[in-house]
């Protein structure tokens, strides 16, 4: 029997719809992050696997340990080397969708707890340099649309230089400069807002000169659109044009970069903790990998796996507060 049209079950099926739609792109976001964290764990095992040496010669200190055979293979048989590679590949997702990192090869010790403590130091460092980032993509932004020709020759150059800049020239530079020169910073990292500032400027200027380039173009953008000349049309100050209505639009392809700016962060956490001895996963991750220290180095890559599903997330809920209409879709 078919259900006569009435206006209740229109309304009703109005207000279901909105649900289905939220219920399936939450079920799209799950599978693609599991696919994604599949993925990034399948690629980190089979290439750490690829380096060249004996994994249980790591295990027992390096090529310098001079380990017998018979150690040799009572660490493989401990840690399962002696088996196949596959068979070690699929232990090792077992593990993982049981929520186990595993223990570490070099150190004896659980990995999580491991990787969870050195986690603090690199999110603090990614989260300020990507705020910082924000800000002086901003001030160029507007600076540069706003101040004529030049401003805009200028602004452009700035972001140019500034994404073109290699993590460790640029350390390098700002330690030469503030530490050796001028001396009032800092060459070594420390807990101390001092101690943060090197890292942080020397991982948010090349992510701000990426935001102000994109930033830039949009603005340019949308102050041509028609609801800007619309609310010129209004009376409205140039200012209130800018900030309430132009910036909010033009802001969004950076806020959705931001996503993978944030995971690009920790990567190049691992460049930026080495040069400034500072302790976090970047440095938790170059040393496993000398080591050959596969659970550790899964661990740390999983856990910044994650770290950039969740910010994806973040900068999707971000986008569509600042613009309704994607709520819509």
């Amino acid at each position: 029997m078919v259900e006569p049209v009435t206006p209740a079950n229109r309304r009703r099926d109005g207000l279901a719809r909105p649900v289905f739609r939220a219920l399936g792109r939450l079920g799209a976001r799950l599978a693609g992050a599991i696919f994604v964290l599949w993925a990034v764990a399948s690629i980190t095992f089979f290439a750490v696997r690829l380096i060249p040496g004996d994994p249980a010669q790591a295990v027992l200190g390096g090529p310098g340990s001079q380990a017998s055979p018979e150690a040799l293979a009572a660490v493989s048989a401990e840690y399962g080397f002696d088996q196949p590679v596959f068979t070690q590949y699929l232990t090792q997702l077992g593990r993982l969708a049981t929520g186990d990192l595993g223990r570490s090869y070099s150190l004896n010790m659980d990995v999580g707890p491991l990787v969870l403590d050195q986690l603090g130091g690199t999110l603090l460092l990614a989260v300020l340099a990507l705020s910082l980032a924000w800000v002086i993509a901003l001030a160029l932004a507007t600076w540069s649309t706003r101040g004529g020709l030049v401003a805009a020759r200028v602004g452009s150059s700035l972001e140019i230089v500034a994404a073109a800049l290699p993590h460790f020239w640029l350390a390098t530079s700002l330690i030469v400069v503030f530490s050796i020169w001028i001396g009032v910073l800092p060459p070594i990292s420390t807990d101390s807002l001092a101690g943060l500032v090197l890292p942080v400027l020397t991982l948010a200027v090349p992510l701000a000169g990426f935001l102000g380039q994109i930033m830039r173009e949009s603005l340019l953008i949308a102050l041509e659109s028609p609801f800007v000349l619309s609310a010129r049309a209004r009376g409205e100050s140039e200012r209130g044009v800018r900030w309430v209505h132009a910036l909010r639009h033009a802001s969004l392809p950076a806020i959705s970069l931001s996503g993978w700016a944030f995971g690009s962060l920790i990567s190049g956490a691992v460049v930026v903790e080495t040069i400034f001895a500072r302790p976090g996963l970047g440095r938790t991750l170059l040393n496993a990998v000398t080591l050959r220290d596969v659970p550790v180095v899964i661990g740390v890559v999983m856990i910044v796996a994650v770290a950039y599903i969740l910010m994806t997330l973040l900068t999707d809920a971000v986008s569509r507060l600042v613009d309704p209409r994607l709520r819509l879709s």
